[in-house]
This record gives C-alpha cells, structure tokens and sequence, in this order.
C-alpha cells in the first residue's frame, strides 16, 4: 500500500477526515503532492482528475456554461501538473521553471506571487524562468485560452506549501521544538524564543533523496498577504531601462541576421532566381539560399539582408488565393450562410455583420535562431506551443524528436500569434541548407502579407420577440476557417470522449469544438442556436486566432441587435440588458459601470454611450463607452494618421472570480480595451488580388494616441469565487461590442461593417516588388 504522510503534523487527521469543502475549509485546502529527490527542497503537486463535465454543472442552455474552452485546457494540463516543481536554493531564493511562455501578460509575475504567498517569501526573492520544451508535460506547456492562472494556480500553491512544510519540519529538527510552535515569514522560520532560521540553511537538510507522496494543506485565502494585493511587475525595471531580452535581443554566437525574399501573393513559391551569384557577392552577405516559401538570405547585419532581398530577381509561382480580394471572399461567405430556420413568431429584428481580416500586431517580429547539426537541432524563439514546436522540427527534418532542443524565450507580444512555429520551420530550413547557424527575423511587411490573420466572416442574427419578452435569438457565424492544428487541435482530439454530447460532430475540423465550448449567449432570450459554417480550410489562408478566438465578433452582432431589441421593446438599453442577463455576476459588472459611466447622462448631439457584456473562462466583464462622432472630432486631421470617431471614456468592470495580482489585470484590461477600439474602428487588412495591402505598422491603424481614450477607469470586482478566472483576453469582447453600439447610438445608424473605416483605403498601398519598403531616414520629421 502507497505511503503518504501530512506535512502539518499540528494538524490531526481526524481533523480532516469528512471536512466538508467550504471555501475556507481544510476540504478545500488538503491536497496530495510529491518530495521531490533533490539537492535541496524540491516539491511538485500531485492533482486528481476534475469532476466529470457532463455532471459538474445544473442542466444549462449553452455548451460553454457546461464546459468551456479553459476547463477542457486545465483538465488536458492535469494529468502532468506533478511536473511542475518549486526549488528552494541553498541561498534562500525560491526557482520556477514556469511551463508557459511570458509574452507580455504578466504571468511571471503571477507566479512569483503564487510561490511568495505559500511560501512565505518575498516576491523578489521568487525567480520564475522559462522552462525549455519539456515533451513529457504535454498540454502543461501550452500558452492559450487565458488558461494559466486558472490551470496552474493549485499545482504551484500545493509544490510551494510542500516546500515550506518540509522547511518547518527541517527547523523542527535543527530546533527541537515542534512544527505546531514555529512561524514563518519573509524566508525565515522562527520559534517561540526567537530562535530565528533562513531559508538557505534549511534547503539542503529538507532536501530528500527519495521521491515520495505528501499531504500540504493551502492557506485560507483569508490569510492571504500576497496574492489579491496590487503588485508592479518583476520585470517593469528591465523592461522600462531596455535590459529585458526578447528572442529579437538574442546573441547566440555566429548565428547571423536572416532574412526571407517573400512572394507578392500569399503563399506563392519560387520557381526561379535569376541572380543569385549576384546576390551572393553583394556587400555583408554569406548566404543565400531558396527555401520552400521564398529565398532566404544571411548576411552580417539585418541591413545588409534588406538590401539583398530586394536586390533578388525571382519568378514566383502562383499563391493559395491568387485573384481573390475582399469583395469576393465576402461573397463567398455570403453563400455559405446556414439559413435562420426558427419560424416567424412575432416581431422580428434582423442584422448581418461583416468583420474583415485583421493582424495579430504584436510589438515584437517573429524572430527565431535555429542550429541544424548532424548531431542535433537547437531553437531558440518565443512559443506558445513549444513541444509542437519540437514535434514539427523533428518530422520536418526527419531526426528523433530527442535530438531537438527548444528553449523559450520572452515575447514582446503574441495574441495568439506565436502559437504557431512558422518562424521556427523556416529558420531550421534555412539552417539545414547553408548549414550555419541563422538569426531569422520577419519584416513587419512579411507579417502583414503573409503571416497570420484572423479570418473575414460575417454574423448574421435574427431574433423575435412578442410584448416584452424575447422568444428567439439565431445566430449564424460564416468564416474562413481559422487553423487550430497550433496545440488546441490535440487537446480537443485528447479528451474527446469525455467532453459532454455537445453535437460536436467530426473532429476533424477543430473550429466547431473551439466555437462551441468559447461562445454563448448572455441572456435569457427563449430559444436560442449558434451556429458556425467555414470555407477556404486553413492550407489555403494562413489563419489564427486574434486574442480572444470567435468572441469579438460573435459578441458584438450580440450586443447590436441586443440595442435594437431594447429600442423595439421601448426600453432603455442598460435596463433591457438587467433584466435578461442570465448570471448575478454580469449584472453587478453591468451595474457597476453603468453607475461610475454616469449612465444616461446628458451628451450634446455626436456623443453617446455604449454598454456590452461578456462572460468567459470562469469571468464576467462590462464595459461602458462613451464616443465622440461630431463632425469636427471625425475630420480632423492628423499627419498620416486615421482619426475618425474617438472613444473619449471607457469604464470597465471584470470580476475574474479572484484578481491574483490586481495591477496586473488592470494592465490586461487597458490592452483589450485598446485592441476592442481598434477593431471596432480602424483596424483591419485590405485584400486585393490575393495580396493584402498593408505593409507595416504606418498602415496598419492599430489604436494610436490620438484615437485612445483620455479617460478609462478599471474596476476591479472583490473576489467572487476564491478561483482565479482567465483574463487576458477577457476585455476584448466587451469593449470592441460596447465601441460598436455607442457608435451606432451616436450617429443613429446600426453599423454592420467592421471596422468602420475598412471601405475607406487611407493609405497608398507600397510595392509587393521589391518586398520590403526602405527603410526611413526622416524619423526627426516626424516627431511631436
């Protein structure tokens, strides 16, 4: 029989036998983990599987309210989270080698405040690196679906407990007085004497030789000092003073700036290159090469690569989607549509939406160095998905998926970006050719043609009503299909079976489970159906996910049609929406905002305000926006810039179940708030003749100053749940939807085009030949 021993000996077990799982209780709070063999103390948790999804939950309308996208994440996670280990070192410092990547989102924060509080140290004496691909964590290593609070906050609290009670146990020893008698604090246990003891002459007497199972009971969060304060960022000193490195920083020796001579249409290849000894012998350049997406050229600095790939001279073949621009994409979309079938039944409100493609847009250029040896393959690059990462560089070269290294790097930005490893398969092409090692880097250009997009789609909504009640809500998302084969794809296909009958049919596609478990509707609005049809499969456009999946879109058509159904129903929109949303925690959200936005308040004519729900992953958000559409905010003129409407204030309220680190969900928020205007207003991809026209970020209208609002306020809601929820994308949603119907009531026209300025091309389109625009050498020009 299997041993296992508490390591808070204060504590009777028949203390804890039967305790019933309050939220404070010691049910809730006893957990089963692993000693680690170590040189000093090393502890990992050992979870139990989750509650069956098919019972877990009352019978509701909607598959997310079931089981959603974050609890099919977690569970994929659970099975290895006994991997995930805390190291206390001999010098006193705690080490994580966290599993998931940092890209911006703070979580290496989270996670030395996760340790710190169980531990009883200061946060920065917590050192939380990132771990190199590890195979054997499987879905423990995938950065996606604002999974990692939720999935990792219990393993590192129960691996941090199991340290610390094994230092007590250590001091207990070194002491002679007993557990029950000894406190600790900020990395020092001391006992009823005053006897004190750091951390670093315990580590090595509470390591263990063997590996074996023990019991830790958490903290009450009552006794939290850590976790749910408002914490700065470990790295904000290093990021502020440009000491943080990102994979673009990298100086891995002799591996030389790399680029890559694209085609002019999306996926095109090369059929030849006229000039390539030329090439060769121009200034700065060691290697040129043709790979399968272009030519590849290595030089001594990225200068020099700028200059060589525009000197090439190639016939290119034909791309995936030559001929087809916006217009006909669309319609294709248009044809696809699965009909509305529900019945006239009363009144109806009707609406179709169009969203256009748009860029991930991250800050950082996909960069990834990569070293082809006889011997082994090393990578070097930021990846969500970094052991699919390994498993595409082994079958892509044919080796064992043992010879191939992967280590992690921070990302200046990701928003589902670099959970694919398009960077990485080419730079190990590149590699393997001219056999050197390469630093590849994209262009912004290569980012915006021939990188990933979130896919064109439409939504088309019909809903019925009869007196004051709601009796229908149809909801049909046509889309180019959106690739999900970047890690979601086999956690989907890994836990097929024991998701509930959700009528998710053939697996083969993955965009209807992602759907189905990630959208909902937030009303009680009688009988309701959401349906989703794709075209052009993902070999064709290079898709994926833009921060928050389906959800942007799906939501706002929601929240749109939702005004127009207060409007028909003579009622007003913040207290249409009170009166059908279907959680307790959407209506206080809603009501927190409305009463800090000042609902209802008096706006000459052009200024509105706009209010949108969302819930998801665990969360409830609102966002309350006000806009300014008067003439003379729409026409003003500023240098090379896109103005039209401005947000002017923007409220928003979330209520992540428990907000980990405060500070940093308010960070989280203002991003999406960002991203929501953009894509509400200027933000989107031109296609044209299978080309997209813009080039880099001057064409790109992300949100900018002079469109951001002057004022936004985050509320932070006390905790609701003693869980953390998802939050790194959870503001999007709600603020794109809110944008969106404060536009509408501003100008008294339902927009149903997105962003709204797409049909105006402000911008003169640069050449696809040569593939990169200069460089410009008149920065001082332009600053303000």
């Amino acid at each position: 029989m299997e041993q296992r021993r508490s390591l808070h000996p204060e504590v009777p077990e028949s203390a804890l036998a039967g305790t019933e799982p309050d939220s404070a209780g010691m049910g809730r709070r006893r957990f089963l983990g692993l000693l680690l063999a170590a040189p000093t103390v090393a502890a990992a948790a050992q979870l139990g599987q989750l509650a069956d999804p098919a019972t877990a939950h009352a019978a509701l309308p909607e598959p997310s309210d079931i089981f959603d996208l974050n609890d099919l994440l977690t569970e994929a996670a659970l099975p290895t989270s006994n991997l995930v280990s805390v190291q206390v070192n001999a010098d006193g410092t705690a080490s994580f080698a966290m599993p998931r990547v940092e890209t911006g989102q703070g979580i290496t924060t989270m996670v030395a405040m996760i340790i710190a509080e169980e531990l009883d140290l200061p946060v920065e004496k917590v050192d939380v690196t990132l771990a190199d691909a590890r195979p054997e964590l499987m879905f423990n290593q995938f950065t996606g679906g604002s999974n990692t609070a939720i999935a990792i906050y219990t393993p590192v609290r129960v691996a941090a407990a199991i340290a610390r009670g094994r230092l007590l146990e250590a001091a207990s020893a070194e002491l002679g007085e007993p557990v029950s008698l000894l406190r600790s604090k900020l990395g020092v246990i001391t006992s009823v004497a005053g006897t004190q003891l750091p951390y670093g002459e315990l580590a090595e007497k509470a390591a263990s030789n063997v590996t074996e199972h023990v019991e830790a009971i958490l903290k009450p969060e009552s006794e939290f000092r850590v976790l749910g304060k408002p914490h700065n960022r470990v790295d904000a000193r290093d990021a502020v003073t440009g000491r943080k490195q990102f994979s673009m920083d990298l100086d891995v020796p002799d591996a030389l700036p790399t680029m890559v001579c694209r085609p002019p249409t999306i996926k095109g290849t090369p059929d030849s290159v006229a000039n390539l000894d030329a090439v060769r012998a121009m200034p700065g350049v060691t290697d040129v090469a043709v790979i399968s997406t272009g030519v590849a050229v290595r030089a001594r600095t990225f200068g020099h690569c700028i200059d060589a790939v525009n000197a090439l001279d190639v016939a290119w073949g034909p791309g995936s989607v030559d001929g087809e621009s916006d217009e006909t994409v669309l319609e294709k979309i248009k044809a696809a549509e699965i009909p509305l079938v529900v019945p006239d039944v009363g009144e109806t409100v009707e609406g179709e939406f169009t969203f256009h493609f748009r860029n991930n847009a991250a800050l950082e250029p996909n960069t990834a160095v990569a070293d082809v040896r006889d011997d082994g393959v090393e990578i070097w690059s930021s990846l969500q998905s970094p052991i699919l990462c390994k498993q595409e560089v082994a079958a892509k070269l044919g080796v064992p998926q043992e010879l191939v290294t992967v280590h992690v790097q921070q990302g200046g930005g990701a928003f589902g970006r670099r959970m694919f490893n398009d960077v990485v398969l080419e730079a190990v092409e590149i590699s393997k050719a001219i056999g050197k090692r390469v630093k590849l880097m994209w262009h912004r250009t290569d980012e915006c043609r021939q990188g990933r997009t979130h896919p064109m789609c439409t939504s088309r909504i019909r809903a019925s009503y009869t007196g004051d009640k709601v009796l229908t809500f149809e909801q049909r998302h046509t889309s180019v299909a959106t690739d999900y084969t970047m890690g979601f794809a086999e956690a989907i296909t890994s836990l097929a079976a024991r998701l509930p009958p959700l009528g998710l049919g053939n697996f083969a596609g993955f965009s209807l489970p992602v759907f189905e478990l990630t959208v909902g509707v937030p009303y009680k609005f009688g009988v309701t159906t959401q349906l989703l049809n794709e075209i052009f499969q993902y070999d064709t456009f290079p898709t994926g996910s833009n921060r928050n999946l389906f959800n942007p879109d799906v939501r706002t058509a929601q929240e749109l049609i939702v005004d127009q159904l207060a409007a028909k129903l003579g009622k007003d929109r913040y207290e249409f929406r009170r009166s059908f949303l279907d959680d307790e925690r959407l209506i206080a959200v809603l009501d927190k905002v409305a009463e800090v936005g000042e609902w209802g308040r008096s706006t000459e004519p052009g200024i509105a305000q706009g209010l949108a729900v969302h819930k998801e992953y665990k969360g409830a958000s609102a966002t309350l926006v006000e806009i300014d559409c008067r003439p003379e905010t729409v026409n003003r003129k500023i240098r090379d810039a896109v103005t039209g409407p401005r947000v002017t204030k923007v409220v928003l309220a979330v209520d992540t179940g428990l907000a980990l680190n405060p500070r940093g969900l308010e960070a989280q928020m203002q991003g999406g708030i960002s991203d929501g205007i953009a894509q509400a207003l200027t933000s989107s991809l031109h296609l044209k003749d299978g080309t997209f026209l813009e080039g880099s970020w001057d064409d790109y209208f992300y949100t900018r100053q002079w469109n951001a609002p002057p004022e936004v306020e985050i509320i932070v809601m006390p905790p609701t749940t003693g869980k953390p929820g998802g939050a790194g994308e959870f503001a999007v949603p709600s603020s794109m939807a809110a944008t969106a119907c404060a536009y509408g009531a501003a100008t008294g026209t339902m927009p149903t085009s997105f962003p709204i300025n797409h049909g105006t091309l402000s911008f003169t389109p640069k050449p696809t030949v040569p593939p990169l625009p200069p460089s410009p050498t008149n920065g001082l020009n332009f600053t303000y």
